[in-house]
């Protein structure tokens, strides 16, 4: 199945790109797709657990599974003051 995935901020940097398709196997989760991503991108596998995510413009736990056509956004963490 086809997702949509959405880099911001940080993430982007890493990454190269500000959003991409991506092929994942049916029943994926939020978390399994973290992990993926981790082994890729050396940045993502400084985290001990996925940041916030939000599927469809909703924030949503780690142990949701994914749809085809899901748009999946991870929040990098920010810093402000």
């Amino acid at each position: 199945m086809r997702i949509e995935l959405l880099h911001f901020a940080s993430f982007r940097d890493a990454i190269g790109r500000d959003r991409e398709t991506r092929e994942i196997a049916d029943g994926t989760r939020v978390r399994e797709l973290w992990a993926s991503l981790s082994r890729e991108v050396p940045l993502f596998g400084r985290f001990p657990s996925p940041p916030p995510a939000a599927v469809n413009r909703e924030y949503v736990p780690s142990e949701t599974v994914l749809r085809d056509g899901d748009e999946v956004a991870f929040l990098p963490p920010v810093a402000g003051g």
